[in-house]
């Protein structure tokens, strides 16, 4: 009985994950140096607009100008919720646009800092497991949000791939349901580092064929069956 006790425990050890989710997620953090941004001022300009992210220990403020057609837009998400300033002058808009460009400005602003919104209490993770994408090897994570403080689109599903050797972020897919859904997979186009901090601009693609099994994109994407669609730029990033 002894034996086979011990026998137990050496499987359980040899099936025990090398480090959860959470683990390898804090480690990706600390390798990008993204805990510096819990009280910050970050700038950058994206597709023609310019973007401005202040934190202060779980306060936020986030803002996105535009210019357009000689009219000056100036929207703001902070903890007290959307407001839109047109030529400096504060708009009424309905509960659906306020949500409308609410996600709009948030969506910037989580990709831009990733992989630090992982931690929010929304997200759930999940190790998917161990895999190679061009002879690399990643752990493969899953990320959900629970429906209360996980915003509007609290049932997309993400998959992020983290390198084994120093937990870099590398590759992120994305399952959406907003305008009809969507897949989305990102490899990284560029590191831009800032202050010691680890920006990543990506090539963004989606699948030739839209039904598909989500969790196989990473084969997908190894094998060119992918379409690049777009690239995800920031220019003129600044930190404070």
């Amino acid at each position: 009985m002894r034996y086979f006790s011990l026998l137990l425990v050496t499987l359980f050890l040899a099936c025990k994950p090398e480090f959860t989710a959470q683990q390898v997620v804090d480690k990706s953090i600390d390798y990008s140096n993204l805990n510096k941004l819990s009280t910050s001022i970050i700038s950058f300009d994206f597709r023609k607009n310019h973007y401005q992210a202040k934190r202060d220990n779980g306060n936020y403020k986030f803002v996105r100008f535009v210019d357009k057609d000689s009219i000056k837009f100036k929207d703001i998400l902070s903890n007290n919720g959307f407001q839109r300033f047109v030529n400096d002058s504060l708009i009424e808009l309905s509960d659906k646009d306020q949500g409308r460009y609410g996600n709009s400005v948030n969506s910037v602003h989580y990709f831009s800092i990733l992989p630090l919104g992982l931690n929010d209490n929304a997200v759930f993770k999940k190790l998917l497991g161990e895999v190679t994408i061009k002879g690399k090897e990643y752990f493969k994570i899953q990320v959900t949000f629970s429906e209360e403080g996980g915003g509007d689109d609290f049932d997309d599903v993400f998959i992020y791939w983290f390198a084994k050797d120093n937990f870099q972020l590398d590759y992120l897919a994305y399952k959406y349901h907003t305008n009809k859904g969507g897949i989305r997979f990102r490899d990284v186009k560029n590191e831009n580092f800032v202050n010691d901090i680890r920006f990543v601009d990506y090539n963004n693609y989606k699948p030739l064929n839209k039904e598909i099994d989500f969790y196989t994109i990473d084969k997908l994407y190894e094998e060119g069956k992918l379409e690049k669609i777009s690239e995800i730029v920031l220019e003129n990033i600044n930190v404070e």
